[in-house]
């Protein structure tokens, strides 16, 4: 997605790419970080925030996703949505899970906050979000063999303990919105080492273009396998990337190279 400043639009979008994926056989869906929203200052994030209204939701953003996950039975990752902080100066960057009958299955709320400056490009997330402090993995049903799925946001994705917290999964979910600058440099190279280090499949899904508000993000929305193969991916622009869970290849990897039964720290 090439999210922007119009929430309605953002949703319709939304919906158009998780109907596709459903139609052609996805069972598990994940959308970017902030996809509802991206707009021309952090206060329309903070004006767009929802109270967390876990099974019974009627906030906009929370509806859709329960709706929509429902309507097309299917898992739903929902990437990243602004939610209420105790500090109402700020906001929770929360990654919601639903189920296929609509229900919210996990809340994880982003940990590390980005802070980046080179040039006139500035990021310092810790003006406008309150950090996260619990990581998430949760066990799901109606999907085979994959049962474990590890939940991380974007500039987590730099923070390799985070991923060995979690424990043994099956696959990690992470929304993002990299931008240009540091996806071209560390993106593929990050997700990769998350999914040998951790044996298992890795899904990102990326806000990847140029956004009304000027900001360029990375892309390179992608599934990737155990050993570290890319099985399906999207450069920019708005579609999906759609691959398998392959459990047999899961197996194989983790019994030829039993590198996490041989972990000494």
């Amino acid at each position: 997605m090439i999210s922007g400043p119009d929430v309605a639009a953002n949703l319709y979008e939304a919906e158009r790419l998780i109907a596709a994926a459903a139609a052609q056989g996805a069972r598990l869906v994940a959308l970017p970080e902030y996809f509802p929203l991206i707009g021309a200052s952090d206060a329309d994030r903070l004006a767009a925030c929802e109270a967390d209204e876990g099974h019974q939701p009627r906030a906009p953003i929370q509806s859709f996703l329960s709706q929509t996950a429902r309507r097309h039975g299917i898992w739903l990752v929902g990437g990243s949505i602004p939610l209420a902080a105790h500090d109402p100066s700020k906001l929770r960057n929360a990654c919601l899970v639903y189920d296929p009958d609509g229900q919210q299955r996990a809340r994880y709320d982003k940990m590390h906050l980005f802070g980046f400056q080179r040039g006139s490009e500035q990021y310092d997330e810790r003006q406008h979000i309150e950090a996260g402090g619990q990581i998430v993995r949760l066990e799901v049903d109606g999907l085979g063999a994959l049962r474990r799925i590890g939940l991380a946001i974007c500039y987590d994705l730099r923070f390799p303990e985070l991923f060995r917290a979690l424990g043994e999964v099956d696959l990690l979910v992470i929304p993002a919105a990299f931008t240009e600058t540091t996806g071209q440099a560390h993106w593929t190279l990050l997700l990769r080492a998350r999914a040998v280090e951790n044996q298992c499949y890795v899904l990102a899904a990326a806000q990847g273009g140029l956004h009304p508000n000027g900001r360029q993000t990375h892309g390179n929305s992608m599934l990737i396998d155990p050993w570290g193969d890319i099985v399906a991916r999207l450069d920019k622009g708005s579609g999906i990337a759609l691959g398998n869970f392959d459990a047999q290849r899961l197996a194989e990897v983790r019994a030829s190279l039993p590198a996490l039964r041989h972990r000494i720290l």
